[in-house]
């Protein structure tokens, strides 16, 4: 079986001729067909004809071809176009790159040729690298592939669950404190239009606890001002400036209600008037009218860190400095999860739990002299002695 199969016409359209074995005859099988107008098309007629032959093989009697299916033309025309159709578009644009660029190590091989030196292997090379949380996410992928593949009849097992996914390892949460942040917010010059924007982003970020995603998507119609009570319903999927769109959010339990701080109103209500005066936009966090790009506060944050003198962290880390911030003053772990958006407790305690500053510590001293210490002065137990004190502490 061909690797390129899809080949291109002198007119643009696209054919392909699909072998798929031998007649009890002796003679070859094979399908034709064209007119595709674009490549994806002609892959897609393809993989569905691949998917039909064991069919087709057993009600003709056909004989198999001896060539296997490379893992190549598995991923890009059968798996690949099935994954789409089980995801969020937004998901297959962020996965796809990554499926190619790290399921390529196995290309060299049929699909049914895999075995799990191959993917023990692959798992070596690839902690060269990267990090344990990634692999176990590629690897995953990975699994569902060969999943479906063995459910199409193209393997015989999957190889990546005998060897096992690696060990998941706790991830470290990186933050920044209170005063780490003050830091930064006192290098940005605020009487710059564009740095005010940059000032209110962060700010917005840092004392919300929002989800990037969520945070660009947050209109000004979803801040109630005389209540303080910012809403969020939606998620922004940004793909460039000429296509963005406003999904649902990660999960049921996003979709909430955070009530704001005096301090971040007072915030809000200046940059609104800031804005007006150059932009109109139902965007809070834009400063052209278009909404904020992920790259936009991540080159921001490098900048002021540096400035500052603080660590960099990653945007989402301003996630987790909302969280600490929260924990350090001591707030109830059910209040935190619900204004993060978290499905359950677990998940919150999970993730922030060992934020809590020396808890273990403020527990033991707020249970000294809790308890009142007294005890009785003569001995008002007449049950029948232990045989293994009698003789001890006075006792006969």
């Amino acid at each position: 079986m061909a690797t390129d199969s899809i080949k291109k016409a002198k007119n643009g359209t696209y054919y392909f001729r699909a072998n798929l074995g031998y007649g009890s005859d002796g003679k070859k099988i094979q399908k034709y067909r064209s007119g595709f107008k674009t490549k994806r098309e002609a892959r897609k007629a393809y993989s569905q004809i691949i998917l039909e032959k064991s069919e087709v093989v057993q009600r003709e009697n056909w004989q198999e071809e001896e060539e296997e299916l490379s893992f190549k033309q598995y991923v890009e025309e059968i798996f690949l176009p099935w994954y789409k159709s089980q995801v969020k578009d937004r998901t297959y644009d962020n996965r796809v790159s990554t499926i190619k660029k790290h399921l390529s190590y196995f290309y060299r091989y049929a699909v049914s040729e895999i075995e799990p030196i191959h993917v023990q292997t692959w798992q070596s090379k690839l902690f060269k690298t990267l990090s344990a949380t990634y692999i176990r996410n590629v690897q995953g992928i990975f699994s569902l592939a060969m999943d479906r593949a063995v459910i199409l009849g193209l393997a015989e097992q999957n190889p990546s669950k005998i060897v096992g996914n690696v060990k998941k390892q706790k991830t470290k949460i990186d933050f920044w404190t209170k005063e780490e942040f003050e830091q930064v917010l006192s290098v940005i010059y605020k009487e710059d239009y564009y740095q005010h924007f940059l000032y209110l982003s962060l700010w917005f970020l840092f004392m919300t606890g929002m989800r990037i995603g969520e945070a660009t998507a947050v209109q000004w119609e979803d801040i109630e001002f005389d209540t303080g009570v910012l809403s969020i319903t939606k998620t922004l999927y940004y793909k460039n400036l000429s296509y963005y769109e406003f999904v649902e959010p990660k999960t049921k339990a996003s979709i909430r209600h955070i009530v704001l701080d005096e301090d971040t109103l007072k915030e809000l209500k200046e940059w609104q008037q800031r804005q007006r005066s150059v932009v109109k936009t139902g965007f809070v966090m834009s400063y052209n009218g278009q909404p904020t790009q992920k790259h936009t506060m991540s080159r921001a944050i490098t900048r002021y860190a540096a400035l500052a003198g603080v660590h960099r962290i990653r945007t989402h880390a301003l996630r987790h400095s909302h969280a600490s911030l929260l924990m350090q003053m001591g707030e109830n772990p059910l209040i935190i999860k619900d204004r993060l958006g978290h499905e359950d407790i677990e998940t919150t305690l999970g993730t922030y739990g060992h934020l809590y500053p020396n808890s273990n510590f403020e527990v033991a001293t707020k249970l000294t002299g809790i308890l009142k210490q007294t005890s009785s002065q003569t001995n008002l137990d007449r049950s029948p002695k232990n045989q293994f004190t009698v003789g001890y502490l006075g006792e006969k």
